[in-house]
């Protein structure tokens, strides 16, 4: 019932991000349902196992995006280093994971009506003949199948947020904090990762690029090795995001630096742990779509399902990192109305904040540009 309440309550803005994470749940579901609609209406069963396998791109970017509204929605945030409702950490988790549930649950359901829609089982075809055919209609749809596919999107969910739920742990939690003067450790691994990635495309690949848009849908072959490198680079990219951000802020204090690139670079330091991995993951966006529509010319992006797929991968990703850049900005909420209240002009503070954002800017948009050359470059056989 507390979880039923929470869904229920919390300001527009709060409930915003909530939507965003059903209609997350929603588009992911639809791709699904479409996935087996294929499968029913064709013989082939390996087009129809590559299309749901792909899938799990956009899963994982709803899951991603659903963690990220979870941790700063302010319904399930311990305050003043305890669980708030009188709720044990266990509790809390469960709450949590609840909670997430029921945003996607909500998606869900909105996922099932527009298949059914889409299909003409609800005697109407608003999207037309041609999608009702692709979706399956005419084929007596397994309901057991499709309970299981709808329930993916809420039970990953739940999960993923219960587990990294931001729970108090103890009130000695507060000393366990890391130094923000300290670098994050994980660059040498999101580095070997990265290395990693590029081996194995370049071992295991076939052709060029071997990644295009119309793959993001299931269609075209694309070898194993392509997969497995592409996300090996994604995870490089997200475990090294924190310490790239890191040492942007450490280069903005070298040299002699004045009070503007001081504030910026300590502020990047502070900042690393909350939003270097929302920027790791963006970049691996980012070069994987422009692999994938650099890579071939000869596709046109007309394909609802291939937009709708990498819709939702951009999105998620634009989304967790906004959420990010808002926790940080009201994490730093005491040092900001310190600086000023110590004398500090309100134009100095406005210049620190776009001397960091610059900063970021020029050092992933370069590391973009690397990550999709090296992941492109022609394969020998």
């Amino acid at each position: 019932m507390l979880s039923l309440r929470l869904v229920r309550g919390g300001r527009p803005l709060v409930q915003a991000r909530r939507l965003l994470v059903s209609a997350a749940s929603a588009g992911t579901g639809f791709l699904l349902l479409a996935a087996l609609g294929h499968a029913l209406s064709h013989d082939g069963a390996a087009s129809s196992v590559r299309r749901l396998a792909w899938c799990l791109v956009p899963l994982g970017a709803t899951v991603y995006v659903a963690v990220a509204v979870s941790r700063t929605d302010p319904a399930l945030r311990p305050e003043r280093g305890r669980p708030p409702y009188g709720l044990s950490s266990r509790g809390m988790r469960l709450l949590t994971g609840t909670a997430t549930a029921a945003f996607c649950a909500l998606g869900s359901v909105a996922a099932l009506l527009l298949f059914l829609l889409g299909r003409g089982s609800l005697s109407v075809r608003p999207l037309g003949d041609g999608a009702a055919k692709a979706l399956g209609a005419g084929f007596d749809v397994p309901v057991a199948a499709v309970l299981t596919l709808l329930a993916l999107v809420p039970v990953a969910t739940s999960v993923a947020t219960a587990a990294l739920a931001p729970v108090a742990a103890g009130q000695g939690t507060a000393n366990a904090t890391p130094d923000a003067t300290s670098a994050p450790p994980g660059l040498p691994w999101g580095v070997a990762l990265l290395a990693a990635g590029f081996a194995v495309r370049a071992t295991l690949g076939e052709g060029t690029a071997g990644l295009s848009a119309k793959a993001l849908a299931g269609r075209g072959g694309v070898p194993g090795g392509v997969v497995a490198g592409w996300a090996l680079i994604a995870a490089g990219l997200a475990v090294a995001g924190p310490g790239i951000t890191w040492l942007c802020g450490r280069l903005l204090q070298s040299g002699h630096p004045g009070a503007v690139r001081l504030l910026a670079g300590r502020g990047l330091q502070e900042e690393a742990r909350r939003i270097g991995r929302p920027l790791g993951v963006a970049v691996a966006v980012g070069a994987a779509l422009a692999a994938a529509y650099g890579g071939d010319a000869t596709y046109k992006a007309t394909d609802p399902l291939t937009a709708l797929g990498v819709g939702l991968v951009v999105g998620c990703a634009a989304i967790a990192l906004l959420l990010a850049a808002v926790e940080s900005r009201q994490a730093r909420t005491d040092i900001t109305a310190a600086l000023a209240q110590s004398g500090t002009p309100a134009a100095t503070l406005r210049t620190a904040v776009a001397v960091r954002a610059g900063a970021v800017l020029l050092a992933l948009i370069p590391l973009t540009w690397a990550v999709t050359v090296l992941a492109t470059l022609p394969v020998g056989h």
